[in-house]
């Protein structure tokens, strides 16, 4: 199956990828689509599309099925088919933005951050536990910009527009309370039920695996995937810290982690030294979501 998902893939391959996906949760959802939140799985399906393109356009899995199939595998074992609207809109907004600050043409980069900053603002409007993305974008500037103060203004001027938008918009509609929502720094929620992550332990310890891995080869990749894969674990930190902090007993919020995931360890599986390897890492991937997504259903314990 890995030779076969390791088969080049090209641009007519996404929609089979989206079309497949969406009967797939309809048919786990008994084929009743009252079962789905309408306008939620619209922009679910929005930002899961826009995943499998960030694929191709960051490049860094060689254009192979691998990654493709990985991610429609976590898409379908994460998504519950009622998704928080708030997740919904984050999945869509954080493809965009990797789009965008991973571009090789570092002109591109520095003239979209104003429209990186209204998306975090818009982020922050439908799910403000996304916090953790505008200290990331912050740290970005820091790091890659040789003008931070001009990028940072860029940024803020973002989302002071997003800001100003959204306010006005709700003095004209009378909207003069203040939701608590919207200030989420003393409000977490530690999950109480953690058994259903037992069955994804493997997929973690392979996570833990390809990200030493390629630490211990970092000095063997060009600078451009050097570039990329950092921002990408990066951006995967600021997705793990809003899940470890917020997610609770909601499940979905692993979804955050469905794009960076699967292309660390498409590249892991990939670079494995033997054959078997890749075989067998795959299919543990493959049971370990399928219990995870039945374990949803049927709630059997160890």
């Amino acid at each position: 199956m890995f030779r076969l998902l390791s088969k080049e893939s090209n641009i007519f391959s996404i929609p089979v990828y989206i079309g497949v996906l969406l009967l797939i949760v309809i048919g786990f959802n008994f084929l009743d689509l009252s079962t789905l939140d309408f306008f939620s799985a619209v922009i679910t399906f929005a930002g899961v599309a826009m995943g499998y393109f960030c694929f191709n356009t960051i490049a860094l899995n060689y254009q192979t099925h691998l990654p493709l199939f990985l991610y429609t595998a976590f898409i379908f074992a994460l998504y519950p088919g009622d998704l928080d609207i708030g997740i919904a809109v984050s999945l869509f907004t954080n493809s965009i933005i990797l789009i965008l600050l991973t571009n090789v043409d570092i002109s591109v980069r520095k003239n979209s951050y104003p429209l990186v900053g209204a998306i975090l603002a818009l982020n922050f409007i439908f799910l403000p536990t996304t916090w953790p993305m505008s200290i990331f974008v912050i740290f970005h500037i820091f790091g890659t910009s040789d003008r931070i103060g001009l990028h940072l203004f860029r940024l803020f001027y973002g989302m002071f527009l997003i800001a100003l938008s959204y306010f006005g918009l709700a003095y004209m509609l009378d909207l003069n309370s203040w939701n608590p929502a919207y200030f989420p720094f003393g409000d977490f929620t530690p999950s109480e039920n953690l058994e259903p992550l037992i069955w994804l332990i493997p997929v973690a310890v392979l996570l833990l695996h390809a990200v030493m891995d390629h630490f211990r080869h970092f000095n063997k990749k060009s600078p451009v995937s050097k570039f990329k894969y950092t921002f990408l674990l990066i951006f995967s930190l600021a997705q793990l810290i809003t899940v470890v902090l917020y997610m609770g007993n909601n499940f979905e919020y692993l979804l955050l982690m469905a794009f960076p995931v699967s292309v660390i360890l498409s590249r892991m599986l990939k670079f494995l030294p033997k054959y078997w390897m890749r075989e067998c890492g795959l299919w543990l991937i493959i049971i370990s979501l399928i219990i995870f997504k039945l374990h949803g259903y049927y709630n059997f314990n160890i």
